[in-house]
């Protein structure tokens, strides 16, 4: 039997008309809501001047919610649960999100995942890359798994859609672990924990290039399903794009939880695919490679060299490289102007061998635990040796914190102490976007982000916030 996908229009963000679409989808996938319900958005980052197209609409939230209410009579709980990204306190994004309302007006419980007791989820697949994986409580509890992404390219998996948003499931301290070249497996890995009731896309505002500063695409539709799989595969065919060419679409229909042809998927709505495709002509990707992405932007070069898993020595997809983009992006977002300010910066990454050359006011960044390089600099010795450690090394049990307290004090003492040497090695795999921003603020002497003013103080009210509720979430269970 085929797998539904509905494709709808929807020009506007009207919450009637959103709830008039879903509902319409609900009945016709035959989708019944029950016990305790949990939507989960994808929510990144938020902020209305600074990240207006990162997340899944307020409005799109709402008329979902009410759709699930008026035809779920089987319905216990009406949740909403989401882990932002960037060490990020979710509560700032869904402030900024508009979503509190949408819950106070809904009566939804809030699941802030950063903000909940992590427990142990084994995994049974043959092709599983991990035996255990840690998720927020909620998760587990769930009963019935309402997934609401925002249509989005994004810069090391092409897209982010049904699948690419499980990513937020996790909390910080193990969402980074195989966050590297072993990305599209760990989310394939996350398409086992959870057992899809509904989905709904956000396609009315799609976002192009990058994930967390998009650049806005009238696609005008909703995209609906009950299959992760199978909706993905229909919205890259929406934007002509390959769905062999989304890697952790292909390992999870490899895995056996869903299709990856169209022949095995009834699509069905008022909006053609071959309608969509030649709305999407125009629509852009951005997964070039660093040393390329930023050859023309004179500021910041990039050396790239190999990389230590065998499955993929030519470039870290899920790591540092595209970790750099989003962090430039970021601080081109919060200042116009910073490819003129900056200083210049020579970013290194990989097993890097021969010469670096530097221009005189040039400063080197080496990133991450694979990084390595012997060379002269300013007539010193210099030796950068790496520290990665494999799949198998790696303890998720016992894994590190990703606070974003300490990110950020960590990074910024890491620069103080190396003063005005002319380079640096930044530990970590990967080296998060919110540390890259503050290494690259310090070695190009511009101002980081962290510290603007538009967003200082409710980011750090939020942490805060955060912090409390979790000691006490955790030690009550």
């Amino acid at each position: 039997m085929k797998h539904k996908v509905m494709i709808m229009k929807r020009k506007d963000y009207d919450v009637d008309k959103i709830k008039s679409v879903v509902l319409e989808g609900i009945q016709e996938l035959g989708v019944k809501p029950r016990g305790k319900v949990l939507m989960k958005p994808n929510c990144v980052m938020a902020h209305k001047d600074l990240f207006p197209h990162a997340f899944t609409r307020p409005e799109f939230v709402e008329g979902v919610a009410a759709a699930l209410q008026k035809n779920g009579s089987e319905i216990q709980e009406l949740a909403l649960g989401e882990r932002c990204g960037i060490t990020i306190p979710t509560r700032f994004c869904f402030g900024n999100a508009g979503y509190m309302e949408v819950a106070k007006k809904y009566g939804l419980k809030v699941h802030f995942f950063d903000e909940c007791k992590q427990v142990p989820v084994k995994l049974r697949n043959p092709e599983r890359l991990r035996d255990t994986i840690y998720l927020p409580k909620p998760i587990t509890e769930t009963d019935f798994f309402v997934n609401l992404p925002k249509f989005k390219a994004h810069p090391w998996t092409r897209l982010t859609l049904s699948l690419k948003n499980l990513i937020g499931i996790q909390d910080d301290k193990y969402r980074l672990i195989d966050h590297n070249t072993h990305l599209e497996h760990k989310i394939a890995d996350l398409a086992e924990t959870v057992t899809h009731g509904f989905i709904a896309v956000d396609g009315i505002t799609a976002g192009q290039k990058m994930m967390l500063t998009p650049t806005p695409f009238d696609l005008g539709a909703i995209i609906m399903g009950t299959n992760p799989c199978a909706v993905d595969t229909v919205c890259s065919h929406m934007v002509n794009t390959d769905p062999d060419q989304i890697i952790h679409l292909k390992y999870a229909a490899q895995r056996g939880f869903g299709p990856i042809s169209l022949d095995d998927i009834e699509i069905s709505g008022d909006y053609p695919l071959a309608e969509a495709q030649s709305r999407t002509a125009g629509f852009e990707f951005c997964m070039e490679k660093i040393d390329d992405y930023f050859k023309y932007q004179g500021k910041l070069s990039c050396i790239v060299g190999s990389f230590p898993e065998d499955h993929s020595p030519d470039y870290c997809w899920g790591g540092c490289p595209g970790a750099l983009q989003e962090s430039m992006h970021i601080i081109q977002m919060y200042y116009p102007e910073v490819h003129k300010t900056m200083g210049k910066i020579k970013y290194v990454v990989g097993e890097v061998d021969g010469p670096i050359d530097l221009e005189p006011d040039e400063r080197v960044i080496f990133m991450g635990d694979c990084t390595s390089w012997r060379g002269q600099i300013d007539g010193e010795q210099v030796v950068i040796e790496k520290s990665y450690r494999s799949r198998c090394e790696e303890d998720t049990k016992n894994a590190k914190t990703n606070d974003m307290a300490l990110k950020i004090l960590g990074s910024v003492w890491h620069c103080l102490t190396n003063g005005k040497k002319r380079y640096i090695h930044a530990p970590g795999c990967p080296v998060s976007v919110a540390a890259h921003v503050n290494y690259l603020s310090f070695l190009g002497g511009i101002k980081n982000v962290n510290f603007d003013k538009r967003t200082l103080i409710p980011v750090n009210l939020g942490y805060m916030q955060m912090r409390f509720n979790r000691a006490i979430n955790r030690m009550l269970g």
